[in-house]
């Protein structure tokens, strides 16, 4: 499994936070059509990347269904997810970029959680703004809903 800084680690980090706002947006398994999308990946791609993380054992696969994040896959994803959302605002607030989202996924396995945590720190020290607030506004609470 590939960590921040090692090769394939930023497609990692895109497929599970795919898969993870995916499972918050609707109920699992979530078809590899639909990852395949919020990526712009194509489905063939998407459903190889798949079989890689059940490899890993980040992710439960359903034949025709869809995949499922596995404990392991949701812990990962949800440190991945506050880098996204740090990032996100980031880009949106400072940056003032539209597509701030799709910025914030392709560069999440890129960004340490310490070099996250420090930008969050800096975006939001003189805002009384808390991390659950910041994950509802960029439309994926930092808990499933049960």
């Amino acid at each position: 499994m590939a960590h921040v800084g090692e090769p394939g680690s930023a497609r990692t980090a895109r497929y599970l936070l795919a898969l993870y706002i995916a499972e918050h947006r609707a109920s699992p398994p979530i078809s590899p059509g639909r990852i395949a999308e919020m990526l712009d990946r194509s489905p063939a791609a998407t459903t190889e990347m798949l079989q890689r993380l059940a490899a890993d054992g980040l992710v439960a696969r359903e034949p025709y269904e869809g995949a499922t994040l596995t404990d392991a896959g949701r812990e990962r994803a949800e440190a991945l997810h506050e880098t996204y959302v740090a990032l996100s605002w980031f880009f949106r607030d400072v940056l003032d970029l539209d597509a701030h989202e799709r910025e914030a996924m392709e560069m999440a396995g890129l960004v340490s959680p310490a070099v996250a945590e420090r930008l969050a720190h800096l975006l939001f020290e003189d805002l009384d703004v808390d991390a659950e607030a910041r994950s509802n506004d960029l439309g994926v609470p930092r808990t499933r809903p049960e």
